[in-house]
């Protein structure tokens, strides 16, 4: 496999000063606890012999086979362009084979004791511990970020699996007498039943362990539908839940070339319980029309555009820090990314030449070089809309710092671009990036700060650096975001709940709150014991 052409004369990272938390998707950066292992060279041979270890059927009622008419998809490494492997694709009847599976194995897997089904999440923790190394090359191989962080990513996901094991013998319920003592009030909660599970291209191992872990936990069976940009992660995962003990038909994988018809088939199916995205708000509002057919449970994850607000008061080495994971993680491919850097006026130019000087340091190539901080983005597609929001903010007026253009040669590279001064009416300020650029947006007074941070349809997350307590707290209050980081870059965990207001989507994923979305309530009333 030939590398691509390299930007950047000193190798940088992405954690500055300050390393990351374990748990969160951050552990990537803490170098004492995770080393990244420099100097390993990853054989070509060793990702072949990877890659040939990778299921390319689909797995319904636990058992692999192809799809019907032997219909088959490639999948590419974005660094390079080349067809990695050929996986089965599948079709609306085949979709349909994969709900029946799961309703087949609903009732038993829901009578399963929960200390059971936490057992397996367990296990299937432990064994991605073993295979951590081989997972971490096959995300870097098929999305192309690099390995570190890819390393970052097996841990992060894998704690779902720990927390949600823990999680599932945690279900209770509530009995008491009603206000008149008349009866006794009893609540119990319930799996919601067959649930169908999209995961999105960025984060292939830890979207899939998000969603498939409370499900299992809660005694509910699914049907996964991982991106055909990247699925390959998730066949392997689903592998590892086999050779965990997974029950036939708990968990199902459809992978397809022909997303739409085959997700509106099982969307529609009347014995669908639950449906949980992870993608574009226009994909989310689709399927929610659909969903709304069978007034399905939903969880929705969808888009961003994050508000990254720099005070006056804020320490700018914590700033920029802040600034280079929120932005440059995943390659700025997450729904978490900061897309508008709000900075006060007053620190404005000096904010945004440490990031400039910070950012031309980084070194893109491949994933699995040494000191790569900038990996492709997932195809070209996103390449030319990360270069049309560039182009027409410097048209309306802004500064270009460094990058802002395609790195000729193989892949699908950009480069990591700073620009300030950006213009309001500017199609970066609107749009999610989905790519390595950081646009800088000046503000005078904290009123002003909070309205342009809030002027967006997306309520997902926002950042905020400031050295004041009372600031901060205002922050919480004012900032119309389902998360915040506060004096930090990185807000994930699986102990928190990952979820945003407005078209950022429904629902919460991860923490007490991510098992709630796969149960439901039943109140039973019985008669005064005692009458």
């Amino acid at each position: 496999m030939h590398a691509p052409r390299h930007r950047g004369a000193r190798e940088a990272t992405l954690d500055g000063r300050h390393p990351g938390d374990v748990g969160s998707y951050t552990i990537y950066l803490d170098a004492e606890r995770h080393p990244i292992d420099e100097g390993v060279t990853v054989s070509e041979n060793r990702e072949t012999e990877l890659l040939a270890s990778v299921p390319d059927g689909l797995f319904i009622g636990g058992a692999w086979r192809p799809a019907e008419g032997g219909a088959t998809l490639t999948v590419s490494d974005p660094a390079t362009g080349a067809v990695v492997k050929e996986i089965a694709s599948a079709s609306v009847a085949d979709g349909k084979a994969a709900l029946d599976a799961a309703v087949a194995a609903q009732d038993a897997w829901a009578a399963t004791p929960a200390r059971r089904r936490g057992e397996l999440l367990r296990r299937a923790f432990d064994l991605l511990q073993e295979r951590k190394e081989d997972f971490a090359l096959l995300m870097t191989i098929e999305m192309g970020k690099p390995l570190a962080e890819a390393r970052g990513e097996v841990a992060y996901g894998g704690e779902f699996l720990r927390w949600f094991s823990e999680e599932a013998p945690r279900i209770q319920g509530r009995y008491g007498a009603n206000p008149e003592g008349t009866g006794r009030m009893i609540v119990t909660q319930h799996p919601v039943g067959p649930c169908f599970l999209i995961t999105p291209w960025n984060f292939p191992l830890a979207m899939a362990t998000r969603k498939i872990a409370p499900a299992l936990a809660a005694g509910c069976t699914v049907v996964i539908k991982p991106a055909a940009l990247t699925p390959l992660t998730t066949l392997a995962f689903v592998k590892l839940l086999e050779d965990a003990g997974l029950p036939a038909g708990v968990v199902n994988v459809v992978t397809t070339a022909s997303s739409g018809p085959m997700s509106e088939a099982i969307i529609r199916d009347p014995r669908l319980r639950k449906l949980s995205f992870t993608g574009s708000t226009p994909v989310g509002v689709k399927l929610l029309e659909q969903a709304a057919h069978g007034v399905l449970r939903t969880s929705m994850e969808l888009g961003g555009n994050a508000p990254f607000v720099v005070f006056d008061d804020a320490d700018l080495d914590k700033a920029v820090d802040g600034a280079i994971a929120a932005k440059f993680r995943n390659i700025g491919q997450a729904c978490t990314a900061a897309n508008r850097f709000i900075v006060h006026r007053s620190v404005a130019d000096e904010f945004a030449r440490r990031v400039t000087e910070r950012v031309q340091g980084f070194r893109s190539g491949r994933g699995t070089e040494d000191g790569v901080v900038i990996g492709p983005l997932i195809d070209d597609k996103a390449v030319a809309k990360a270069d049309q929001l560039v182009q027409d903010a410097v048209q309306r007026g802004a500064t270009l710092r460094t990058g802002g253009a395609e790195i000729p040669g193989d892949g699908s590279f950009y480069e990591a671009t700073v620009l300030s001064d950006v213009q309001p009416g500017s199609d970066i300020l609107r749009e999610e990036i989905f790519g390595p650029v950081l646009a800088i947006v000046p503000f005078d007074d904290e009123d002003e700060g909070v309205r342009i941070a809030n002027d967006t349809e997306y309520g997902l997350v926002s950042y905020v650096y400031t050295e004041s307590l009372t600031r901060g707290q205002r922050m919480i209050e004012r900032l119309a975001t389902g998360m915040m980081g506060l004096n930090i870059g990185v807000v994930s965990n699986a102990a928190a709940p990952f979820g945003g207001w407005k078209l950022s989507g429904l629902g919460r994923e991860g923490g007490a709150e991510g098992i709630h979305e796969y149960l439901q309530t039943k109140y039973t009333l019985t008669p005064d014991p005692f009458a």
